[in-house]
């Protein structure tokens, strides 16, 4: 195998070959016109929480979404909408659950018989398996597909910039300067596989207090808007710790969150994205 089928890069240097396209076809009956990946360099910075609250926003706004849990050894987002499996499988390919409001969702956890089982793979068959919730699962139409990566820059997240054709990436930080290091890397993996970054999340940026309002800053407030200029993102946005995110999505109601953090946010995306 040459170094040019394996090369990542738009280009090369001191090379005129483009190398060859990884990108693989979805199913024939699927018409997506935007797919984003929502990354971050380290867990348990609140991916699924944003991938979630940003589909139901863009839903609410009239747009048809579907939802790709690429996490598969920690599967979160049937849990978060109260979805139960299996997902139900067509002569020509896997149909996805549709939540109480409409969005359509794969996960390997509505593919399992049993969903507290372990996930114990290695790398290459769990890159196979997102892979295939692109080529063989049936979305239909949609406007948006989002899709929940795992953390990191390994198998799985070059698997989907390699064979998936995004539109862009939504980076999800935290307010620390250790979380927001370690998510450079995912920035920096994206720019140099030529994925446009759409916009960056902080979650956990604040609380209100219930008693008075005040804004507390439980992290020291974060620096945000430093990371984003020094990154040249432009759009960003910041989540609360809301007690309510947690009811809602230990009872799998997130649908039924009414706040409008990222309303500014989806709008802006979608104008970035425009129409197909």
């Amino acid at each position: 195998m040459s170094e040019c089928s394996t090369c990542t890069a738009s280009s090369c240097d001191g090379c005129d070959k483009k190398p060859a396209s990884l990108l693989a076809e979805t199913h024939p009956r699927n018409k997506i016109k935007n797919v984003i990946a929502v990354v971050s360099g380290k867990g348990g910075v609140g991916k699924s929480l944003v991938t979630s609250l940003l589909a139901v926003t863009l839903h609410r706004m009239g747009n048809k979404v579907g939802i790709m849990d690429a996490d598969i050894t920690g599967p979160s987002i049937p849990k978060i909408f109260g979805l139960k499996g299996p997902a139900y499988q067509a002569e020509d390919g896997v149909l996805p659950v549709e939540t109480k409001k409409g969005i359509r969702v794969i996960s390997l956890n509505l593919l399992m018989e049993d969903e507290d089982a372990p996930v114990i793979w290695r790398g290459p068959v769990i890159s196979g398996v997102v892979k295939q919730f692109w080529t063989d699962v049936i979305w239909g139409e949609l406007d948006y597909l989002l899709i929940d990566m795992p953390p990191g820059t390994g198998d799985v997240p070059l698997t989907v910039f390699q064979s998936i054709p995004l539109d862009g990436i939504v980076v999800v930080t935290l307010p620390q300067d250790l979380v927001s290091l370690i998510v450079k890397k995912s920035y920096h993996m994206a720019v140099r596989m030529d994925i446009p970054i759409l916009g960056m999340v902080q979650n956990m940026s604040y609380v209100t207090c219930p008693r008075c309002g005040e804004i507390i800053n439980l992290f020291g407030g974060g620096r945000i808007e430093d990371t984003v200029a020094e990154l040249g993102i432009k759009e960003w946005a910041k989540l609360p710790v809301d007690p309510e995110f947690t009811k809602l999505c230990d009872q799998g109601r997130i649908e039924d969150f009414e706040a409008a953090y990222l309303n500014d946010f989806a709008d802006k995306i979608k104008a970035m994205l425009g129409s197909k």
